[in-house]
């Protein structure tokens, strides 16, 4: 990590979930000022800390009120190594043993506003099993990913074998949209199991460098892909018409290349960090992109619901309309409900979960996940439909009325 001429007062760099036994590890090189002989009373504000979420709280409070003036002045803070202590070098290499189990974010200060400061950051923090003396250099609540990730994939790659059976055996009946389908499928299997060694090498290493490339591909296809299926499932392209209209088109335009700058955002936000000047816009354009690409997706859903309460109106075919209408309003609900529930309440169990049970945030979006595309799979399965079936009467008079008694449909 390269810190060059930044003047900021803050600079938050790695988060990690210690045990009793966790470790720090810094290493500092090419230290440079704005001024080239710095006194040590001016050294002496600037320096790296470890801080809980809840103290930092509590050092602005203190900063705010004019208590202190400094954070590394605080005492709610831990001190890790203060720039007074700099030798000729300019180089530091220091090593620190955090025995209380907690979330810390490794923070550097510089209280002295006008004095930049331009250095090379190596941080490596780690907790170690006493009775085998091995390193994870995962955080307490994230060791377990590996695990759960590898565990959801083996589920997709099974979902990929039960649907090429599916489709093997009703082949009269397969459209392209279900082809697309098991893509999306095979490629959600590999992003997980790609994520799974990806964290697997972090948790042995420390470095991000081991899948990661592999994980970002699969990622950017499955996110593609994923939007892709669901506007292409709204306008019911390939089982209900052949063709995409130019509003359906335009659609997917404005999607794809947005899909595309959110994983540019994911990864520089997961290759940088917020030490990074840029990262916090990174990160708001990522949250900006991905609301867009949410509510683009559900135009082609509504527009399918509104042509079938047409057609129902008008071709005398009121039973088979009312069941694609039902079968497009669940579909409707269910995608308002995956997007919230993967957005909104997997951050909200981020925000509120114990820094020991954050896996629980990762377990609930790959479980509505699997739920999404169980649920879209079932419902739009190859299907036989009999031209010649004959609905009687009674059924038909039913629908209609259901359709004409039928309360507006709130989108």
């Amino acid at each position: 990590m390269q810190i060059r001429s930044d003047y900021r007062s803050i600079i938050p760099f790695d988060e990690f979930g210690f045990t009793h036994s966790g470790r720090l590890e810094l290493n500092l090189k090419q230290i440079s000022f704005s001024n080239p002989n710095p006194n040590k009373l001016e050294l002496k504000n600037l320096g790296f800390f470890l801080s809980t979420k809840d103290s930092w709280f509590h050092v602005l409070q203190d900063i705010q009120d004019g208590a202190i003036h400094c954070a590394l002045q605080s005492d709610l803070i831990k001190p890790i190594f203060a720039f007074d202590n700099i030798d000729d070098s300019k180089s530091v290499n220091t090593s620190h043993e955090v025995k209380e189990a907690n979330q810390f974010t490794l923070v550097f200060a510089n209280c002295v506003p006008s004095l930049s400061v331009s250095m090379d950051v190596r941080s490596a923090m780690y907790n170690l099993d006493v009775k085998t003396n091995r390193r994870d250099y995962l955080s307490v609540g994230k060791s377990v990913l590996p695990r759960i990730y590898f565990f959801f994939s083996l589920i997709y790659f099974s979902l990929a074998l039960i649907w090429i059976y599916v489709l093997v055996k009703k082949k009269l009946t397969v459209f392209g949209i279900h082809f697309f389908m098991l893509a999306v499928v095979m490629l959600k299997a590999l992003n997980l199991l790609c994520e799974a060694e990806d964290k697997s090498y972090i948790k042995r290493t420390g470095s991000a460098h081991g899948w990661d490339v592999l994980f970002y591909i699969f990622s950017f296809l499955k996110g593609i892909t994923l939007f892709s299926l669901i506007v292409l499932i709204g306008t019911g392209w390939s089982f209900l018409k052949p063709y995409l209209q130019d509003r359906e088109k335009k659609v997917l335009m404005i999607v794809i290349p947005l899909q595309v700058v959110a994983n540019i955002a994911q990864v520089v936000i997961d290759e940088t960090g917020p030490f990074a000047q840029d990262w916090f816009t990174w990160k708001q354009v990522f949250l900006l992109v991905d609301v867009i690409c949410c509510c683009a997706v559900l135009f082609p859903i509504v527009w399918s619901i509104k042509n079938l309460r047409e057609a129902a109106r008008t071709d005398g075919k009121a039973a088979v309309n009312l069941m694609k209408l039902t079968l497009f309003r669940q579909y409707y609900i269910v995608v308002i409900c995956y997007i919230y529930f993967t957005r909104v309440v997997v951050y909200a169990l981020e925000t509120i979960t114990s820094y020991q049970y954050q896996w629980t945030s990762a377990v609930a979006a790959e479980l509505a996940t699997l739920a999404f595309y169980v649920f879209t799979g079932y419902n739009f399965m190859p299907k036989v439909h009999n031209p010649y079936f004959v609905i009687d009467d009674e059924e038909e008079e039913a629908a209609a009325e259901a359709l004409k008694l039928e309360d507006e449909f709130e989108l």
